[in-house]
C-alpha cells in the first residue's frame, strides 16, 4: 500500500467536503470556542491570492492570515516538497532522541537566511531554536533574556525584568497576555506573570526612564499590527539598538509578523541598517502550510541559556514542518519576494494616498511594503471590511479603527489593479 495513490473522493467535492455553509456554520456554533469574530464566509480552496466558497465564488485574499500566507496559498514548491516528504515516508514526527536530515537542514538553512545577530557577543554563527505557533518562539526569547539577566548581569532569578510596548501582541499564552495592554487578552486570567515593564511605542526617553538594575532585555515587534499596523518615529530601532548596547541588554524583536519579505526587506530591522541579539520568526516561515516558528540568536547566547532538559519541543521541528521551512526560504529567495514586496506595496500604497485625500472616511494610510493600515475616522473599521467582502475582497481591522491590508508578497499587477477599484468604491462613492 505504500507509495499507492489513493481516490481522494467517492464523489465530487469541492474542498474538504459539500457540506452546506449553514451546517459548517452550525457545527462551529455548537462545538467551537467563541473566540473569534468572523466574517461571514467559508473558504472551500485557497490558492496564490484567491480563496473560493461553495459556489465558486473567488475572493481576493488582503488578509493573507496576518502575514503567513506571504508566498500565496498553496505554492508549489512548499506543497510539492510536503507531497514528497509524506509519500516518502520521511514525513512523520520523530522522537528528539534521535536525528533527522530535515531538522539539520531546516537549522542550517534559517541560521545563514538570517544576517549575523549580535555580533558584539562575536561572530559565532547564528543558532535555531524551532517550535510550533510563534507565541511559543516568544517564550523562548524571553528564557533567553532573563537566563542573560540572571547569568551574565548577576540580576537575582526572579527579579529579572523585560522591557516591552504599549499596544504590542505577541500571542496570547499567559506569560505574553501579562503584558499586554489589551485588557479583553487578561482579564480573568490571573494570577499573571511578572517581570515586564511596558512603555509607550516609539518613545526613547521611556525606554530610557524604564532601565533598572534589573533590566535584562527589550522585546519590541519594529511594526505594530495588531495594535493598529503602527510604525515607530524613523531611528526607533537605531535607538533602542544604542540603549541596548549602553545599558547589556538584549534586543530581542517579535517579526512574526513583519519578517520574512513583508515589508519590503527580508527582514523589517534591515529598513535601519540595525541588528538585535534575537529574532523570532513565525507564520510565513513555512509558507503557510505547516505550525512553524524559530527563535534565532547569536550561537554563544543560544549555548549560554540552553542545555540538555533546559527546553524541548515534542512537534517544534518535526521533520514535516521542516521540509516546508526550508522550501519556504528557497522561494523567498528564489522569488525576490521581498523586493516584490517593496515595489507593490508602493505601488498599492499610492493608490490609497490617491484615495484618501478624496475620502471624507480616511484618516491616515500608513505602511511599508506590502503591510499598510488604513485609518478611519469614526472607528468603524469593520463596517467597511463587511462591504468590501461584498465586493470580493477579504480584509480585517485592527482595534476598530484600521483597517488591515497584507495581501501574499506576490499578487499580481492585475490583482492589486483590482483592490484599488474596490477600495475607491467603497470609500468614494
Amino acid at each position: 500500500m505504500q507509495n499507492t495513490p489513493i481516490k481522494l473522493y467517492d464523489t465530487s467535492v469541492i474542498g474538504f467536503s459539500n457540506m452546506t455553509d449553514d451546517a459548517v456554520y452550525a457545527l462551529e456554533q455548537n462545538f467551537g470556542a467563541h473566540h473569534y469574530d468572523r466574517l461571514k464566509v467559508v473558504v472551500r480552496t485557497a490558492q496564490g491570492s484567491w480563496i473560493t466558497d461553495i459556489d465558486g465564488r473567488k475572493y481576493l485574499d488582503c488578509l493573507a492570515a496576518y502575514s503567513a500566507a506571504n508566498l500565496g496559498h498553496h505554492h508549489p514548491k512548499v506543497v510539492n516538497a510536503l507531497m514528497r516528504a509524506l509519500v516518502g515516508n520521511y514525513a512523520s514526527v520523530i522522537s528528539n532522541v534521535i536525528y533527522t536530515d530535515p531538522l539539520a537542514m531546516f537549522l542550517s538553512k534559517t541560521a545563514e537566511f538570517v544576517p549575523q545577530l549580535g555580533p558584539r557577543f562575536g561572530r559565532n554563527g547564528n543558532k535555531v531554536m524551532p517550535k510550533n505557533g510563534g507565541v511559543e518562539s516568544v517564550e523562548t526569547a524571553i528564557k533567553m533574556a532573563r537566563y542573560y539577566g540572571f547569568k551574565e548581569k548577576n540580576i537575582p532569578d526572579g527579579k529579572q525584568e523585560i522591557i516591552v510596548f504599549n499596544n504590542n501582541f505577541h500571542g496570547r499564552m499567559t506569560t505574553v497576555i501579562s503584558f499586554s495592554t489589551q485588557q479583553n487578552y487578561r482579564a480573568g486570567f490571573g494570577p499573571l506573570t511578572p517581570g515586564f515593564v511596558s512603555v509607550e511605542f516609539g518613545d526613547l526617553d521611556a525606554v530610557k526612564a524604564a532601565i533598572n538594575k534589573n533590566t535584562c532585555g527589550i522585546l519590541v515587534e519594529p511594526l505594530q499590527g495588531e495594535g493598529g499596523m503602527r510604525i515607530p518615529p524613523a531611528g526607533f530601532l537605531k535607538g533602542l539598538r544604542e540603549i541596548a548596547d549602553d545599558h547589556d541588554l538584549l534586543l530581542l524583536l517579535d517579526e512574526i509578523q513583519v519578517g520574512l519579505g513583508r515589508t519590503g526587506k527580508n527582514f523589517c530591522f534591515e529598513h535601519e541598517d540595525v541588528v538585535p541579539d534575537g529574532l523570532i520568526l513565525g507564520k510565513a516561515l513555512s509558507g503557510g502550510l505547516i505550525p512553524l516558528s524559530a527563535f534565532v540568536t547569536n550561537a554563544k547566547l543560544m549555548d549560554l541559556a540552553f542545555h540538555v532538559g533546559s527546553d524541548g519541543s515534542t512537534f517544534g521541528g518535526y521533520p514535516l514542518a521542516c521540509v516546508a521551512g526550508v522550501s519556504a526560504l528557497e522561494v523567498l529567495e528564489d522569488e525576490n519576494l521581498a523586493k516584490a514586496s517593496a515595489i507593490k506595496g508602493k505601488e498599492l500604497k499610492q493608490h490609497l494616498m490617491k484615495i484618501a485625500v478624496r475620502s471624507k472616511d480616511i484618516t491616515e494610510v500608513r505602511g511599508k511594503g506590502l503591510f499598510i493600515g488604513i485609518e478611519v475616522k469614526h472607528g468603524n473599521a469593520m463596517m467597511f471590511c463587511r462591504k468590501l467582502l461584498e465586493m470580493g475582497i477579504i480584509v480585517n481591522d485592527c482595534h476598530g479603527h484600521t483597517i488591515r491590508i497584507s495581501p501574499p508578497l506576490n499578487i499580481s499587477e492585475s490583482e492589486i489593479g483590482f483592490l484599488a477599484e474596490c477600495l475607491e468604491e467603497v470609500f468614494l462613492k
